[in-house]
C-alpha cells in the first residue's frame, strides 16, 4: 500500500480536533461528576482543566491513533490518561459510582449529537466547497469517534465505565465478583480485540447509532 501524504495530512486535520475533544470531555466528565458528588481528586490536580495537554497518553493519545490512520483504519480509537477518583470521597458510594462511571459516555453521547447538528448545518452555511468538504468530513469523524468512544466504555468489563455502572447496580456479592475481574479487563479487552469479537459486537452498534443520530437530525 503507497502512502499518500496528503491523504494522511487531510486526515490528521479533519480527526485531531474530534479525537481530543471526545477524550479530553469524556475525562472531565468524570472529574467534574466527582467533584459534585464529594470527591475533589481530579480537581485538586488539575484535571478539570479543558486543556487537551493536561489529558494526553502519548500512546492511547497520539500513538495508536496515528497508527490507525496510516494503516487507514475504518474508525479511530484511543484513550487519555484516566481521572483520578477517589470512590471513598462519594457522598452515596454505589450510586455515585454509577453517575461518575456514566458521565464520560454522557460526554461522548453529547458531543455526538453536537456533531451531527453540525453536519446537518454545516453544507447550507459555508460557501466555500472545499472548506464544506472539510468540515462535514471532520463533524461524521466527530461522530464515529464519540459513539466509538460511547460504545466501548459501556462494555460491561470492568474497569471501563460500563463494568462500574454493572459493579454498581449489582448486589453487593456479585459486585465483589466484578471487582475482582477487574485487575484482568485490560487483557480481557485485548484479547477480545485480537479474536475480532470486539469489532463485530461494537461495530453493528456504532452504525446503528449513527444511523438513528442522522434519521433524527439530518
Amino acid at each position: 500500500m503507497d502512502f499518500d501524504l496528503n491523504t494522511f495530512l487531510y486526515g490528521v486535520a479533519t480527526w485531531a480536533i474530534p479525537v481530543l475533544f471526545a477524550i479530553t470531555l469524556h475525562e472531565v466528565a468524570h472529574g467534574w461528576v466527582a467533584h459534585k458528588l464529594g470527591d475533589s481528586t481530579a480537581k485538586m490536580l488539575g484535571r478539570l482543566s479543558l486543556n487537551p495537554i493536561k489529558h494526553v497518553d502519548p500512546i492511547g493519545t497520539v500513538a495508536v491513533p496515528a497508527v490507525l490512520l496510516l494503516l487507514s483504519a475504518p474508525f479511530l480509537f484511543g484513550w487519555a490518561k484516566p481521572v483520578p477518583v477517589n470512590f471513598r470521597n462519594l457522598k452515596n458510594y454505589r450510586k455515585d459510582m454509577i453517575l461518575v462511571a456514566a458521565a464520560g459516555p454522557g460526554a461522548n453521547l453529547i458531543m455526538a449529537i453536537l456533531w451531527m447538528l453540525a453536519l446537518s448545518l454545516s453544507a447550507g452555511l459555508i460557501a466555500d466547497e472545499n472548506i464544506a468538504r472539510g468540515f462535514m468530513d471532520m463533524s461524521r469523524n466527530g461522530v464515529v469517534i464519540n459513539l466509538v468512544l460511547l460504545v466501548f466504555n459501556l462494555l460491561p468489563i470492568p474497569p471501563l465505565d460500563g463494568g462500574r455502572v454493572l459493579s454498581g447496580v449489582l448486589p453487593p456479592n456479585l459486585s465483589r465478583v466484578m471487582d475482582q475481574v477487574e485487575p484482568y479487563g485490560l487483557i480481557i479487552v485485548v484479547a477480545l480485540l485480537y479474536f475480532g469479537v470486539l469489532s463485530a459486537i461494537m461495530s453493528p452498534l456504532v452504525a446503528s447509532l449513527a444511523s438513528l443520530l442522522g434519521h433524527i437530525f439530518l
